[in-house]
């Protein structure tokens, strides 16, 4: 997408600039980076714009479902899918937004293709001037955590279901991956359930999102479930 903006922190400037890859970044001061919240919290705190899309940069595609096909988007497509976003939130008053983290089919409702009280994943997250602000004790849950901030305060949210993403995320290197581990990933599960409940933040068996410990067998789930108290789809 050509119109995307990197953010970069200072330090990095000199190599990003000599890349020749891209022409467009955002260079920030070393101290908001090391912490995925804080950077993010830095973003909507001095952006331009109130409307803003953040992507991880391990974002790679976005596909839909056309009669049991699936489509790849265009980056022209997928420009005017943010944009659809953005009128339907202002129409609506919503002020977050996001996309279908699941890309299997068997995920996929024909019969819901928008939701209001889902999780709105990481990887693309839709800000239409939103006051509220990511949890900084909470890098590796930041996006379950956000979802539940705006629910609780605002009653809802808005997520395109015909539209997914393909994120690298557990896969990729650098990142959140730099500190991410068994341990690290128990003990913000935990957290959230004890700023939420456990009535709210459920841990589970689906291995979809299962990390393996190098010296047990044992699989734990790193993606918790959220059961949000609100009525409607």
């Amino acid at each position: 997408m050509p119109d995307i903006i990197y953010v970069v922190a200072e330090s990095e400037k000199e190599s990003y600039l000599a890349s020749n890859e891209h022409d467009k970044f955002w260079f920030v001061p070393d101290s908001a980076q090391g912490n995925l919240s804080r950077i993010r919290n830095y973003i909507l705190d001095n952006s331009e714009t109130k409307k803003i899309v953040i992507l991880d940069d391990d974002h790679t595609k976005l596909g839909m479902w056309i009669r049991n096909k699936r489509k790849m988007l265009s980056p022209e497509e997928i420009m005017q899918i943010f944009d659809r976003m953005f009128t339907l939130t202002d129409d609506a008053d919503i002020k977050f937004w996001g996309i279908l983290p699941n890309n299997d089919k068997l995920s996929y409702r024909e019969t819901a293709p928008f939701s209001f009280s889902s999780y709105i994943g990481g990887p693309i997250q839709g800000f239409n001037n939103l006051d509220l602000r990511y949890d900084e004790r909470l890098p590796l849950k930041e996006d379950y955590d956000l979802t539940l901030q705006v629910l609780n305060k605002y009653r809802r949210v808005l997520r395109c279901n015909f539209v997914h993403y393909f994120p690298k995320q557990h896969n990729n290197t650098g990142g959140c991956a730099t500190y991410r581990s068994i341990k690290r990933e128990k003990e913000q599960l935990e957290l959230l359930q004890k700023k939420w409940g456990i009535l709210i933040v459920k841990s589970t068996t689906n291995k979809g999102g299962a990390m393996a410990s190098k010296t047990s067998k044992q699989i734990y789930d790193i993606n918790p479930i959220i059961k949000v108290p609100i009525k409607g789809i």
